[in-house]
C-alpha cells in the first residue's frame, strides 16, 4: 500500500509538496497537490492511500474532534433531558446533582482517547485559545470548528431521540449578566488548563492532563451550572438549545462568552510564557 501523509506534530518549520503516488501493480494513481508553511506545526491532516475504501482522504483528526464532541454533547442530553412526568421531583434532584460527574467524566475519557491525535479540543473555543497560543495551525482551525459543531448537532438530534422533548428551557432575563458572568469565567479557566497542562513545555509528557481538563468542567458545573446551565462550550450551546434544554434566545450569550474565554486565555498564555513557542 502507497500512502503519502504530512509531517508528524511539532515539526518546527515544514514546506511540503506532494504530487504524482502510483503503485508498481497499476493501482489508481492519486494526484495531490498540498502545499503549506507553518511555524512550529503543520499537523498530519491528510492521508492518501491507493485504494482506500474512504475515497484515498483520511481527515482523523477532524473525525475525532467530531466523535468526542458528540458523546459530550450527547452526554449532556440524557442526563440534562427530563420528558414531563417520566422522572419523579426526587429522582430528578438525583439526577441533577450526579449531571456534572458524568459529564466531566466522559470529557475526560474522550480526551484521553483522542488528545494523541486530535489534541482531544471537542471545543470551538478551545481550539480557538490553542489557536492563538500557536499548537494549532489556521489551516485546521475551520475544520476543528465544523467538526465539532456538527458533532454537536448530531448528538443533540440523537438526545432527543433517545430521551424525548424536555421541559423546555427558560430564558437568561434577569440573571443575564451573572450567567454572561459565569460562562466567560469558567470558559477562561477550561481554556486556561488546556494551555498549561496539554500545550506548554513544562508539563510535557504528563499523564494527568485529561483528569485536570475533566475537573474544570465538572468544577464549573458545580459551581454556576444552576446560572447558566454551565456550557463552557459553544458546540455543546448549539447541542442544549437544539434539544430545548436552554432558551433559544439564550445562545448569544454562550458565543459571545465562551468565545470571549477562550481566546483571553490564549493571549496571556502568551505573555506569561513568552519562550514557550
Amino acid at each position: 500500500m502507497y500512502y503519502v501523509t504530512g509531517p508528524a506534530p511539532g515539526a518546527h518549520h515544514t514546506s511540503l509538496l506532494m504530487g504524482t503516488v502510483a503503485s508498481s501493480e497499476k493501482s489508481p494513481i492519486f494526484l495531490a497537490f498540498f502545499a503549506g508553511s507553518v511555524n512550529n506545526n503543520l499537523p498530519n491532516t491528510l492521508e492518501f492511500r491507493a485504494g482506500h475504501p474512504c475515497g484515498g482522504i483520511i481527515v482523523r483528526k477532524y473525525l475525532v474532534e467530531f466523535i468526542g464532541t458528540f458523546f459530550l454533547v450527547f452526554t449532556v442530553g440524557c442526563v440534562g433531558i427530563h420528558p414531563p412526568g417520566t422522572v419523579s421531583a426526587a429522582n430528578r434532584a438525583l439526577m441533577d446533582a450526579f449531571a456534572p460527574l458524568a459529564i466531566g467524566s466522559v470529557l475526560m475519557v474522550m480526551v484521553y482517547a483522542g488528545g494523541h491525535v486530535s489534541g482531544g479540543h471537542y471545543n470551538p473555543a478551545v481550539s480557538l485559545a490553542v489557536w492563538i497560543r500557536g499548537k494549532l495551525s489556521t489551516i485546521d482551525l475551520g475544520p476543528y470548528l465544523l467538526a465539532q459543531f456538527i458533532g454537536g448537532l448530531a448528538a443533540a438530534l440523537l438526545a432527543l431521540y433517545v430521551k424525548g422533548e424536555p421541559s423546555p428551557g427558560k430564558p437568561f432575563e434577569d440573571v443575564l449578566p451573572k450567567a454572561l458572568l459565569a460562562e466567560f469565567l469558567f470558559t477562561f479557566a477550561l481554556a486556561y488548563v488546556v494551555l498549561n497542562v496539554a500545550t506548554a513545555k513544562g508539563t510535557a509528557g504528563n499523564s494527568n492532563y485529561g483528569l485536570a481538563i475533566g475537573f474544570t468542567v465538572l468544577v464549573g458545573a458545580f459551581a454556576v451550572g444552576g446560572i447558566s446551565g454551565g456550557a463552557f462550550n459553544p458546540a455543546v450551546a448549539v447541542g442544549i438549545t437544539v434539544m430545548g434544554i436552554s432558551h433559544f434566545t439564550n445562545f448569544w450569550v454562550f458565543l459571545v462568552a465562551n468565545f470571549a474565554g477562550g481566546a483571553i486565555p490564549g493571549c496571556f498564555f502568551l505573555f506569561i510564557n513568552p519562550d514557550d513557542k
